[in-house]
């Protein structure tokens, strides 16, 4: 409503923004709720949502979002909290700081990749993350003390 006091809550799991195929964009773009570009865009992307990048976009841009997809072509750096996807026609030039990493048969990325490892406080349920080898060779030291049994 106009004129409303209350600030409206954005759902950042809905697409609010849309970039269409005929549309050439210019600039900075920061986002609350997920955005797709169909189009072309030059400049960087900060979204609290996803980020959606169409096959026949192109995009030239360092993206920071929770999750992105892309089909289209990109060259910038990327940062996700989430997961960050190369489908089969999608190309990405650049480098990428991300919690989880596909690329599917047929993507192509060109750069260097860091991911980024989750703290126990990030993962529901509130499991024990456990150091694989840490582990075995505690497990050993305890069969010595107790004579190899």
């Amino acid at each position: 409503m106009l004129g409303s006091s209350k600030p409206k809550r954005i759902d950042t799991k809905t697409t609010d923004t849309l970039i269409g195929a005929s549309t050439i964009c210019e600039g900075k773009i920061m986002s609350e709720a997920s955005l797709r570009i169909e189009g072309q865009l030059h400049g960087d992307i900060e979204c609290a949502g996803d980020i959606t990048i169409g096959e026949n976009a192109v995009v030239q841009s360092n993206i920071q979002a929770r999750d992105v997809i892309i089909a289209g072509k990109v060259k910038g750096n990327i940062q996700t909290k989430g997961k960050l996807l190369v489908t089969s026609s999608g190309v990405l030039v650049g480098n990428i700081d991300v919690r989880s990493f596909i690329v599917q048969e047929g993507g192509i990325f060109q750069g260097s990749s860091a991911m980024q490892i989750a703290s126990v406080s990030d993962k529901s349920g509130g499991g024990k993350v456990i150091d694989a080898q840490a582990h075995k060779q505690q497990k050993n030291e305890q069969q010595a003390a107790s004579g190899g049994n």
